[in-house]
């Protein structure tokens, strides 16, 4: 299973949050190109980028940051966060960009997903953030009627890469992933699930692992607030995750 180390992006800095609540962010690196370089040597093949001011801006709010990453490491980049059409993700994927999360706007134009998905093989991901299995939409701000799932299958035989599942409720608690949850996501849809939100050790690792042993179609995992505080070595769960 593939591992993406998390960079949340917050006034230029490398934060991370508590359940989405931008009142409690916690810098961890005032230097995101630098923090992107850290994982990079750890070894990680992957890198996971949010742009929070955009998600609730909705539209591009720190693309110096994310240009600084891009040019900083080699590694592929997927990003999420404030982009809301085709313009936005056709200049982040000229921009080097390797995948594009489609979260507020999956919720809004499903029809602009499925084009996009159409568009750019393999480079769209869809974003589902769920509260008690209700999907949330601008930053998490606005909680829908909409469940995660019933989401979820309307992008089936859309062409997306994968979906990237968070369990809100969760997200930066270190209260361990909602394997449950994503695993049900998984088995109800063929598109390659992402697991998001509170992994707080090793442990969830071996738990998403056995369920893809066991047929979801699980990914991987977003690896936050645990690499962060140092709950998880990079090594350790890049080993447990081979």
């Amino acid at each position: 299973m593939n591992l993406y180390p998390a960079i949340d992006l917050k006034n230029g800095e490398c934060v991370r949050l508590k359940q989405g609540d931008m009142a409690q962010a916690t810098v961890f690196n005032t230097d995101p190109a630098a923090q992107a370089r850290q994982w990079q040597q750890a070894g990680f093949r992957y890198l996971h980028l949010v742009d929070l001011d955009g998600a609730f801006a909705g539209k591009p709010a720190n693309a110096a940051a994310v240009q600084a990453i891009r040019k900083a490491i080699d590694l592929p980049i997927q990003l999420g966060g404030g982009i809301r059409d085709e313009a936005t993700i056709e200049s982040w994927l000229a921009a080097g960009i390797s995948r594009v999360i489609l979260g507020t706007v999956a919720v809004r134009d499903p029809e602009l997903v499925k084009r996009a998905a159409r568009r750019w093989p393999g480079r769209i991901v869809v974003g589902i953030d769920a509260r008690a299995g209700r999907v949330a939409v601008e930053g998490w701000a606005e909680a829908s009627d909409l469940d995660a799932v019933a989401l979820a299958k309307k992008f089936v035989d859309a062409g997306v890469a994968a979906i990237v599942y968070t369990d809100i409720d969760r997200d930066g608690l270190l209260k361990g992933v909602n394997v449950a949850a994503t695993a049900a996501l998984a088995r109800a849809v063929p598109i390659p699930v992402i697991a998001s939100g509170g992994l707080a050790g090793i442990e969830d690792i071996r738990a998403l692992k056995a369920e893809i042993a066991s047929g979801a179609a699980i990914d991987g995992a977003i690896l936050g607030r645990a690499l962060y505080d140092g709950r998880i070595d990079p090594h350790q769960a890049l080993k447990e995750a081979a």
